[in-house]
């Protein structure tokens, strides 16, 4: 009895030895972290990412600079007024003012003095400028209703009746053409973000079919006794959204740093006239808050789209398994 009872607590102590063992065979994953979590696929995926949303920043930041140009074309018109010999320039342009004050639609009129010309023409002219000793066309900037524009025919009409000199500019012209080519960029912007977000999903495909193929005997015994293809594509689903989320991560960080540093370098070099050129053009060169939104939003979609990949690309492989074993048999 002694001996029988040796050997059961013997055959105890195997068996519960044996039971972690089993326990750690079942909480195995059926694809190994190492296989796909490797550093080269989450380095592809942060580059991929970096440039979706340095493209995303750039469209963001051009489609704003075109609304912009659009507000300000239904707000504003410019009168010029070029001097001819024995021509008062300021009783001109106190006369062109009032001219186009009386305008139903014209909020109101505002001359631009000369230190403010000074100031345009420093870019060209240098600063220091006298604009006296030169023939230097003078303007007034006329603000308009944005719902109730004037008659910018009879105005125009009126004003070169009273000023021969007077030509008033709407300015639909040369901002309707820097709006069309801003949707153009825009337009091409967004073709170069779906081709990078291509690219993403054909890289996932790939390391998903490298990852299939160093654990392929294990999946088609799993497979064949009966597990289903969600389950195995879910392994491959959790996996994969881990890597796609680091390496989405990690570009997205470094994209947001790049528009911080571009943010903070445009506003320490902005005072210079060449620059109030650029901010007058482009705007303050900042993305906002709806470009970085539009950051943590793309970092999460190709977190999800590197999942979503990988779980269609083993499905795609299962059933192309079970064709295969169906037309063998």
């Amino acid at each position: 009895m002694i001996e029988m009872t040796a050997e059961h607590e013997e055959d105890g102590e195997v068996r519960g030895a044996a039971t972690p063992r089993r326990a750690q065979r079942k909480m195995a994953p059926i694809v190994p972290a190492q296989n796909i979590a490797g550093r080269a696929l989450v380095f592809v995926i942060a580059i991929m990412t970096f440039l979706s949303c340095l493209t995303f920043g750039a469209v963001t930041l051009v489609r704003s600079t075109a609304a912009v140009w659009e507000n300000q074309i239904s707000r504003e018109a410019t009168i010029q007024i070029k001097p001819v010999d024995g021509m008062d320039m300021e009783a001109a342009l106190t006369s062109v003012a009032e001219i186009a004050a009386r305008f139903p639609g014209v909020k109101a009129t505002n001359i631009v003095d000369r230190d403010a010309t000074a100031r345009l023409l420093a870019p060209w002219l240098g600063s220091g400028l006298n604009i006296d000793e030169l023939p230097v066309p003078r303007l007034v900037v006329v603000t308009i209703d944005e719902n109730n524009p004037p008659n910018f025919a009879a105005m125009r009409e009126a004003l070169t009746n009273t000023i021969a000199s007077a030509s008033l500019d709407d300015h639909r012209t040369w901002v309707d053409r820097l709006v069309a080519m801003a949707r153009t960029t825009v337009t091409i912007g967004m073709l170069v973000l779906v081709l990078m977000l291509s690219a993403t999903v054909l890289t996932v495909v790939f390391a998903t079919r490298g990852a299939m193929a160093g654990n392929g005997h294990i999946i088609e015994v799993l497979h064949f006794v009966g597990a289903e293809a969600r389950f195995i594509a879910r392994q491959f689903r959790q996996q994969f959204l881990v890597t796609g989320m680091k390496g989405a991560a990690a570009g997205g960080v470094a994209a947001i740093v790049v528009f911080l540093l571009f943010s903070f370098w445009a506003s320490r070099n902005m005072a210079t006239p060449q620059a109030d050129q650029a901010v007058a053009l482009f705007g303050s060169f900042a993305i906002g808050w709806a470009g970085y939104l539009g950051v943590v939003l793309m970092v999460m979609v190709i977190g999800a789209l590197t999942a979503a990949t990988s779980h269609a690309t083993v499905i795609a492989y299962l059933s192309d398994l079970d064709t295969r074993q169906t037309d063998g048999g």
